[in-house]
């Protein structure tokens, strides 16, 4: 199967404890420029190549969606398609301006305008001619193995290759409404001839189709590892001729800074279709390049590497998991940057030194120019937050998994001492997965992360915590009282970098939040915002901004400090930046 459900969390949960293809390959090329992008939450301006890598990707689905009329050779079969592509050209490059104009923070001396449509047409165009190269390989070889089957009614795979005309696959179809499972354009459909007959132009293109990102679903479709670290979204799967073959789809040229990172994410991605496909290894894997349609081959994992592949990712894992907690220092001392010669990396090789001399890529020079926030009461260094706690009392009322904020299925539990309850959580999906498994009523709780939530205190639990008995810890030291927990946090700073995510849920509800970067001269972390409490103030906020906050609520994604937005708790106040 192309996709699959994680053993915990749901495919709602994009949890940042799980090792991705870019993760992989952003901690491979630096180390400080995975913890920064992925960990932090800090990134850059959103370029106009960002957007284009990902309409032109849903463009191409589509395309290779359609079904082809009856034609008499691979010429009329290539004209055909070939005259789909200024219209999906079209809708790609109107839908990449609306996301660039959206967009709360983009590259300065960009505009979408410079982004020329013909350019949309050329791409789409390499993108067809690939696959037009794998259709007449299967009509050479008479449609493949799989041809019988496609005529008599049958898919010869569980999860079918998408098309117009067919009902789509969601990985929890219990959560989509019954008028979502209907196709788009029910009138199309496959055209078959009767069995035992030679292959048709029409029918090799039916058969060729890769398994895609169906675009009617907009539940994740991924693979997920058995044990819950590791996941991967695959961009095209050819299975035709009885072999597995994955294609990672880039919308530039092998020329690419980042080209050298294609290897490591297409092994990767092998190596999850191994452990999640009762060890069945991957033929061949290739890049397929739009900006001069390019084929890029790799030669694939090999079975006796796989496991030599699973310690070399789980290491790697582990790594990234003990990087760095609680509250981040930025920027960093010129010893503790990055030479910024990766691609990619931007704040990571961002330092100043001890005689306040600022090193920056280009692109950064404003922030030498920001004043050092004023930081006196009611306000306090992001410093000086609180962090891990020691607490004690009797564990009960387990429950969950339930949503928590971000919507992810998390356990969670209540902690009873005297007269004070606090509700325990899972800090993500899996973070304390044997919460409910712990027999033991009256305990003791090392390394838990206070929090709150709906002015509710919570604390969150994760693979750092611990929870003892009562009876084996008899006098825990430095134990804070459950009603003594600090919850809440006045700070100040500048905004380093912002912006704005929304989506569906797996039931298909709507959700919206807005991510920013608060730098307080020495220390950074990660704000955000929920739905009804994004308001107009924080969608104009841009780097530089300087923000001031009362009563934001304290929150913690992979062991490090959130603070997050209550539009009833929350005062913000913010004030432009002066260039």
């Amino acid at each position: 199967m192309p996709v699959g459900q994680p053993p915990l969390g749901g495919p709602l949960g994009r949890s940042r404890n799980r090792l991705s293809a870019s993760a992989l390959t952003t901690f491979l090329r630096c180390h400080r420029q995975w913890f920064f992008s992925n960990q932090v939450g800090l990134h850059g301006p959103l370029r106009p190549s960002q957007v284009s890598g990902i309409v032109l990707e849903d463009a191409l689905c589509h395309l290779f969606m359609l079904h082809p009329p009856v034609v008499d050779d691979d010429t009329a079969l290539f004209e055909w398609a070939e005259s789909h592509l200024p219209e999906l050209a079209k809708k790609a490059h109107a839908r990449g301006r609306g996301d660039w104009e959206s967009s709360l923070w983009n590259q300065a001396d960009k505009s979408w305008d410079d982004v020329e449509l013909s350019m949309y047409v050329e791409r789409l165009g390499h993108g067809l001619r690939l696959f037009i190269e794998e259709v007449r390989r299967c009509h050479a070889e008479g449609g493949g193995p799989y041809l019988e089957h496609y005529r008599s009614g049958q898919s010869p795979f569980d999860v079918p290759s998408p098309a117009w005309g067919k009902v789509p696959y969601h990985p929890r179809p219990e959560k989509v409404k019954d008028g979502s499972l209907r196709s788009f354009e029910p009138t199309q459909k496959a055209r078959w001839s009767e069995c035992g007959t030679p292959v048709t132009w029409h029918e090799a293109w039916e058969c060729a189709r890769p398994w895609v990102k169906d675009p009617r679903v907009v539940q994740p479709q991924r693979l997920y590892h058995p044990a819950g670290w590791a996941s991967g979204e695959l961009d095209l799967v050819f299975r035709w001729d009885g072999n597995i073959r994955l294609i990672d789809i880039k919308s530039g040229s092998p020329d690419s800074a980042f080209a050298s990172s294609l290897e490591h994410q297409l092994r990767f991605y092998a190596w999850l279709w191994h452990e999640t496909h009762q060890g069945q290894c991957v033929a061949e894997m290739e890049g397929w390049y739009l900006d001069g349609g390019h084929r890029v081959s790799y030669p694939a994992p090999l079975k006796e590497e796989m496991e030599t592949l699973t310690n070399t990712y789980a290491i790697h894992h582990r790594n990234m998991q003990h990087m760095a907690e609680g509250v981040v220092a930025f920027p960093s001392n010129v010893e503790g940057a990055c030479d910024g010669q990766s691609a990619g990396c931007f704040w990571c090789s961002t330092s100043r030194d001890e005689n306040g001399l600022w090193r920056h890529p280009e692109g950064l020079e404003w922030i030498t120019a920001l004043p050092p926030p004023e930081i006196k009461a009611p306000y306090a260094p992001l410093s000086s937050i609180q962090g891990r706690v020691t607490v004690k009392g009797q564990l009960t009322g387990a429950w969950g998994p339930l949503p928590n904020h971000f919507s992810e299925p998390v356990l969670g539990a209540v902690l009873v001492a005297g007269q004070q309850h606090i509700t325990l959580e899972e800090s993500e999906p899996g973070a304390f997965e044997h919460l409910h498994s712990i027999d033991h009523q009256d305990v003791v709780i090392h390394n838990a992360l206070p929090g709150v939530w709906r002015d509710q205190p919570r604390l969150y639990l994760d693979s750092n915590t611990e929870i003892s008995p009562a009876s084996e810890t008899p006098n825990p030291l430095n134990v804070t009282r459950l009603g003594l927990l600090r919850t809440r946090a006045n700070v100040k700073g500048h905004v380093m970098s912002i912006r704005q995510r929304s989506g569906n849920r797996l039931d298909g509800k709507p959700w919206s939040m807005v991510a920013f970067i608060l730098w307080d001269g020495t220390h950074v972390a990660e704000v955000v915002a929920f739905g009804n409490s994004i308001n107009q103030r924080i969608l104009q906020l841009q780097p530089g901004d300087e923000v001031s906050m009362t009563g934001a609520e304290l929150g913690w994604r992979a062991g490090l400090l959130q603070l997050r937005i209550d539009s009833r708790k929350t005062r913000v106040e913010t004030s432009a930046r002066i260039s």
